[in-house]
């Protein structure tokens, strides 16, 4: 038997859509368009941008809360999304700091992160 896939429901698909599109709004001003698919226990996100590229983004996983995902970051060298942590360590955060995340490395937007570190005092 393998493993189980879990659905998330049509609230959960409708509040991560939301809440990437407002994230996107703020902090990325360089997205034209966010795309947003889901497809099992899998949220894709894509962008436009200003230059109108295309860009694959990343792939949250859903664990069982609207508020925390799984993230992994696509590889164009690859063709594939790579498994990752978020940049404050944990393996699990919200889908704005997944966005942030994978702008941050797409965009040139490291800054995105700042506030994700963990305290240095």
């Amino acid at each position: 038997m393998g493993p189980v896939m879990v659905r998330f429901p049509e609230s959960t698909k409708a509040s991560v859509q939301h809440r990437l599109a407002a994230r996107a709004r703020e902090r990325w001003p360089q997205i034209t368009e966010l795309r947003v698919r889901h497809r099992g226990a899998f949220t894709y996100v894509e962008a436009t941008t200003d230059e109108v590229t295309e860009l694959r983004l990343c792939r949250l996983r859903y664990v069982g809360s609207a508020h925390d995902w799984r993230v992994a970051i696509y590889r164009a060298s690859h063709d594939d999304y790579a498994e990752s942590i978020f940049p404050n360590g944990l393996p699990i955060g919200t889908c704005q700091d997944a966005l942030d995340l994978a702008c941050g490395l797409y965009l040139d937007g490291p800054t995105a992160w700042q506030d994700l570190r963990p305290p240095t005092n």
